[in-house]
């Protein structure tokens, strides 16, 4: 696993933390959850959930009260300082990503562009 000293730091918020272990909670297997980026949506960047079993070799691991968010490292330059929150409003319930690299976000913060 790729130590975070060496990539600006990915945050994650108490929030995040409390429902990724909802999330674990569900999955017998699962250890972890990634995130990741992919091309896509209507910004041209999209975030990615899955759950994970392990954290591959080159994943940044970022670990609160016991949760752990996994990012690879090709993702983890295009969040690279970003801070992962859990949110419910009007919109709905989801992960939200405050990116400091995105220069742009569709309305409903999924997609972005740097």
């Amino acid at each position: 696993m790729t130590d975070t000293a060496t990539i600006a730091k990915i945050e994650m918020s108490e929030r995040a933390a409390e429902r990724i272990h909802a999330i674990l909670a569900g999955e017998a297997e699962a250890k972890a959850l990634r995130l990741s980026v992919d091309g896509g949506g209507c910004s041209g960047l999209q975030y990615a959930y899955t759950v994970e079993t392990e954290p591959k070799a080159d994943d940044i691991v970022v670990e609160r009260d016991g949760a752990r968010l996994v990012v690879d490292s090709i993702s983890a330059a295009y969040i690279a300082g970003a801070r992962v929150d859990y949110v419910e409003d009007l919109m709905g319930q989801s992960f939200r990503v405050e990116n400091p690299n995105a220069t742009a976000s569709c309305g409903c913060g999924s997609s972005f562009s740097v």
